[in-house]
């Protein structure tokens, strides 16, 4: 699998390949976290890898919301009929929904 977040969804099929996604997430989480401690982006604007939401707050706000609004799907990307695929694009749009 992909170590790139928005590759890796693309490979989300079923459960082992959604908890493999997990662990590309939350690499892809940490590994900004290391780079800002080093040289810190703007607040104004996202992480060096495309994070707006910092906290589990405001990551499982964005999430929840981005999920909400887009259950009937979106004109440039149909909801998944594949359950495991469909909760990993919920928990992606957590890194940048605002």
């Amino acid at each position: 699998m992909s170590q790139d977040p928005d590759e890796a969804v693309e490979e989300v099929v079923d459960e082992e390949s959604f908890i493999e996604f997990l662990s590309v997430l939350a690499a892809d989480r940490a590994d900004e976290v290391e780079k800002e401690r080093e040289k810190p982006s703007s607040p104004y604007g996202p992480g060096q890898n495309g994070w707006e939401n910092g906290s589990i707050e405001a990551f499982l706000d964005a999430a929840c919301r981005w999920g909400a609004q887009s259950i009937n799907g979106m004109p440039l990307l149909p909801k998944s009929t594949n359950p495991w695929r469909r909760c990993a694009d919920i928990l992606l749009a957590g890194k940048f929904y605002k």
